[in-house]
């Protein structure tokens, strides 16, 4: 029976995967095609750059293997990105075969509190002139 139910886990993060890749796919063939892009709705309204300002046009560099213009889109994002992958990977196997997740209890939440002043603060000082390297640039 708990074979079953771990295979069943496993479709399923096969199948949510699966439907990621074909999304992922096909915005990068529409942003390549007709250049479709999703906008901030933060920015879009409030003329100010958001902590995740530029993720979009991170990740299709990063796609693209342009990991210099990936860093440049959102700094911090890309710095966190090896973490989260780490940790979205160990939830998958925490899921798959329905164990009790430990790291949360594991890690301080003073880490918690720190990573999220860090990312207020990397919103608020983007905004900034002094801190315009922080804003989604392109270099070509």
């Amino acid at each position: 029976m708990k074979n079953i139910e771990k295979k069943k886990r496993l479709i399923r993060i096969l199948l949510i995967l699966t439907s990621i890749i074909f999304l992922i796919l096909m915005y990068l063939y529409l942003n390549k095609k007709i250049g479709f892009e999703i906008p901030c709705i933060f920015h879009k309204f409030t003329g100010l750059y958001c902590p995740g300002c530029g993720i979009t046009r991170m990740l299709i560099s990063i796609f693209n293997l342009d990991f210099y213009q990936a860093f440049r889109y959102n700094p911090l994002v890309f710095i966190y990105l090896p973490f989260l992958i780490i940790y979205f990977v160990y939830k998958i196997v925490i899921y798959i075969n329905n164990k009790k997740d430990t790291l949360m209890l594991k890690i301080p939440k003073s880490v918690t509190l720190i990573l999220l002043i860090i990312t207020v603060m990397y919103g608020i000082l983007r905004n900034f002139e002094m801190f315009s390297y922080l804003r989604p640039t392109i270099i070509k």
